[in-house]
């Protein structure tokens, strides 16, 4: 059977001709997608040298960034070149390469410093994974399983030093998450707060800081909060901050009128987050709240950041990126029902519901 375009009729949007100086599809897929990858792995490169810091006072020869880092001059400033022609760092006439705005978010000890992400997504074992992504998509496991016989946290479990890596990228990647949910949403009208899984209490602390009339309880497991009563010592928070240490999977703190869990349900499949929520039913009063910072999908062919951070839950864990219809399924097994999204000036929703 011949096609549509053979007749002459019917043109899809694939097959019409661009506009005059706009790529063609395969100039943008060649130019611009599939060598994505090489992208990633030379700002890896500039990050793992750190040479936005080495640059952050004043631009600098690739041979002086060389010496600088113990690297081969030429083949850096290939790397360097690269990096230029998509505006991070710039190349002056002297052969100096200086700061940007894109690099500036390479510097260390930035509050928007995205140094230890862009170093997490280029690490030997996530690299590895997203390159076993067509296992995921042919038996449905994860390529973490299938390298490493484990998932994700059991990997950086046994390689602490991983860890702390997937820990400061979570915290840089967090400093834009939480001032955005704490914003959003209306916190005020909750007497306890109990931050489920709340690592290190970065948003309960911004939340607190924001509601002064707010008690906080940051519950997470006892080699992650540890130090966290410690780290707040002092602060103008501390009186109104308690620190409980459990397994969400076997029981939630009492006491609190509304129970946050920030980008921990994405993390499992249903069946385990089911089981998160219930306990944090049953720990809550009837009038209760359950407050889940997440991402939620949305419809359609929408360029969304969730649609590939969905890809890196498929890879890395048991979990995935929902939809709001998925959100509310979830959650009415669970014994809530989804009562608001409200979206917040980031990626991140602030998914409210209530027990039936």
């Amino acid at each position: 059977m011949k096609s549509p375009r053979a007749k002459g009729k019917g043109r899809s949007k694939a097959t019409t001709p661009q506009a005059k100086g706009e790529p063609s599809p395969a100039e943008m897929l060649l130019d611009l997608m599939i060598p994505g990858v090489l992208n990633s792995r030379a700002i890896y490169v500039a990050a793992k040298l750190r040479l936005a810091d080495l640059v952050d006072e004043s631009p600098k020869t690739a041979a002086e960034l060389a010496k600088a880092t113990g690297s081969h001059a030429p083949s850096l400033y290939r790397i360097l070149r690269h990096l230029a022609s998509i505006g991070v760092f710039a190349e002056d006439q002297r052969g100096r390469f200086g700061m940007t705005p894109l690099a500036a978010t390479l510097r260390t000890g930035s509050p928007s410093s995205l140094h230890a992400m862009a170093i997490f997504w280029n690490e030997d074992y996530h690299w590895r994974a997203f390159g076993d992504v067509l296992h995921s998509v042919r038996t449905g496991e994860t390529a973490m399983q299938h390298l490493y016989g484990t998932d994700l946290f059991g990997y950086l479990a046994k390689n602490p030093e991983l860890g702390r890596g997937f820990d400061e990228a979570m915290t840089s990647f967090s400093t834009f998450e939480n001032a955005a949910i704490a914003s959003a949403y209306d916190f005020s009208r909750f007497r306890i707060l109990v931050d489920v899984a709340g690592g290190h209490g970065s948003l309960l602390a911004e939340i607190l800081r924001a509601n002064p009339n707010v008690r906080g309880i940051l519950f997470d497991q006892p080699h992650v909060v540890g130090e966290v009563q410690r780290r707040f010592e002092g602060s103008p928070i501390a009186g109104r901050l308690q620190v409980r240490a459990g397994d969400m999977f076997e029981s939630m703190p009492e006491g609190g009128d509304a129970y946050l869990l920030k980008n921990i349900i994405h993390d499992w499949a249903d069946e385990e987050a089911i089981a998160i929520l219930r306990n944090c039913r049953r720990g809550m009063p009837a009038d209760g709240k359950l407050l889940l910072g997440e991402i939620v999908l949305p419809p359609g062919n929408e360029p969304h950041i969730g649609k590939l951070s969905d890809l890196e839950m498929m890879v890395l864990t048991e979990g995935r990126e929902r939809s709001e219809d998925e959100f509310r399924t979830l959650l009415a097994q669970a014994g809530f029902r989804l009562a608001q999204v409200v979206p917040t000036s980031s990626h991140m929703c602030v998914v409210e519901a209530v027990p039936v």
